[in-house]
């Protein structure tokens, strides 16, 4: 095969496997609703491990598998990576009960955290060094397609086959990753680094498992119930020990020498808050369609597409906008306008369902704050760092992000909680989209410590054009 042509068959090969992962976070929230109804007899805080456990496995993984990647080859661990995946989205699709299901989404979790970062590096690899940056930026660009599209697609595939459908959706297009990734990916050499801490991602994905517990569970077993006490010790002992271990091991699940940098610092804090309020938000939202206004769930990933459309739209130009006048201001005002459509959800939304006068108002603004934010919180988690380093800086960026989204998840479990009646079940919800508020408010005022990035360091300063395709992935 010819050298342009192979490198675009591994171009769209790397971006459909994002694609395949970067949708299988948003479409889960779709297809809740149906999970519900076929475990009625499971807790809301029960099935909400289907998306925290992938949430925290798949947060918790990422580093050590572009680690691994880098180890024993990146074509070899995005392949295994992608076969892990399909086994686990057809677990999934022939779960038998809700603990099946969570086990089968900790597989599939741990198949995308080894496909994702192989899949960008292999990527990097098949471009000369003038190239790379823009290709990297259209391989972000593909997740922006799965947020734009999950709420949609994922509705039709969960209307026409049910919530299994939106797991074994992925198995053909794995295939076809597979067939064709086995004849365009050329294997890199293997590096000499000794293995990655895989025992501190066992402590920290087991220290956020016990807090998302003691949060979701909290309020049916009682904040003083010696469970969730213990949950919330355990959870701070594994911390204390964790980070006492990325210290000293010689290849740790989390640089820590990177949070040295102001910038990267204070993106991470600030996308770890955002995300705790964006994640509740996107499922809770299509909660209150489906079981408040009794929206099927067809009309529901519908109601809620406009604002994933408005952030494909904004997230180009906030890129640019970011790369000329700096991170700070375009965080700031995507945090206010976050905060502004969750307030606007808060004083105006009711019982009674008025789509345009009510719903779509607050989406679209919402959309807004997004596109500004998001995409531009991943831009400067990197800004500061050095371009060997952008790799690694971008997966603890993610890692902030799954982190944040898993907590989020628990928080809305807690808030929302079992609903009793129309009134009731607003007010929860009216809760709920204050948290949401408040984190947005809080992210932005954290993004405000963000300095102006160094030109030189900047990848947002070197690319202009395609950091706002790149900005537009918000996976």
């Amino acid at each position: 095969m010819a050298l342009q042509p192979r490198r675009r068959a591994v171009f769209v090969v790397t971006a459909l496997g994002s694609f395949m992962a970067a949708l299988d976070l948003s479409i889960v929230n779709v297809a809740f609703p149906s999970l519900q109804s076929s475990y009625a007899q499971d807790s809301r805080a029960t099935l909400a491990w289907v998306i925290t456990a992938y949430s925290i496995v798949f947060g918790a993984l990422l580093v050590i598998g572009g680690r691994t990647a880098d180890r024993l080859g990146r074509r070899r661990t995005f392949l295994a990576g992608t076969g892990v995946f399909l086994l686990g989205s057809l677990l999934c699709g022939i779960a038998p009960n809700v603990p099946v299901l969570v086990a089968s989404r900790v597989v599939q979790a741990a198949g995308a955290a080894f496909l994702v970062p192989a899949s960008l590096a292999l990527l990097i690899g098949a471009y000369p060094p003038e190239r790379r940056t823009q290709m990297v930026a259209l391989w972000g660009g593909i997740g922006a397609l799965a947020v734009a599209t999950g709420p949609s697609l994922g509705a039709l595939i969960v209307s026409a086959g049910g919530w299994r459908a939106a797991f074994l959706v992925n198995l053909p297009v794995g295939l076809a990753i597979t067939v064709v990734g086995r004849r365009v990916l050329t294997e890199s050499p293997r590096s000499d680094a000794s293995a990655p801490d895989y025992v501190g991602v066992g402590m920290i994905s087991i220290a956020l498992a016990a807090v998302v517990a003691a949060l979701t569970e909290g309020t049916d077993w009682g904040w003083t119930d010696p469970r969730i006490l213990g949950a919330g010790a355990l959870a701070l002992v594994l911390g204390i020990a964790f980070v006492r271990r990325c210290r000293t091991h010689p290849q740790p699940a989390i640089d820590l020498t990177l949070f040295r940098e102001r910038s990267f610092s204070a993106a991470n804090a600030a996308t770890l808050v955002y995300a705790a309020g964006f994640f509740a938000m996107l499922l809770g939202n299509v909660l209150f369609l489906t079981g408040v206004w009794h929206y099927s769930i067809l009309r529901a990933g519908l109601a809620i597409t406009p604002g994933p459309l408005v952030v494909a739209v904004v997230a180009g130009p906030a890129g640019r906008l970011a790369a000329r006048i700096g991170f700070r201001p375009v965080l700031v005002a995507g945090g206010l306008f976050f905060a502004i459509g969750l307030a606007w959800y808060v004083l105006v939304v009711g019982s009674t369902p008025q789509y345009l006068a009510q719903w779509l108002p607050g989406t679209l603004v919402v959309g807004l704050g997004i596109g500004l934010t998001f995409p531009v919180l991943s831009a400067a988690a990197v800004s500061s760092l050095p371009p060997h380093r952008f790799a690694v800086g971008s997966a603890v960026n993610q890692t902030a992000r799954q982190v944040g989204g898993a907590l989020g998840i628990a928080v809305l479990v807690m808030l929302v909680g079992t609903t009793a009646g129309a009134t009731d079940s607003v007010a929860r919800f009216h809760r709920l989209w204050l948290f949401a508020t408040v984190t947005a408010l809080l992210s932005g005022a954290v993004g405000a410590l963000i300095p102006r990035p160094r030109a030189a360091l900047s990848p947002a300063a070197e690319l202009r054009e395609p950091v706002a395709v790149a900005a537009t992935a918000g996976d």
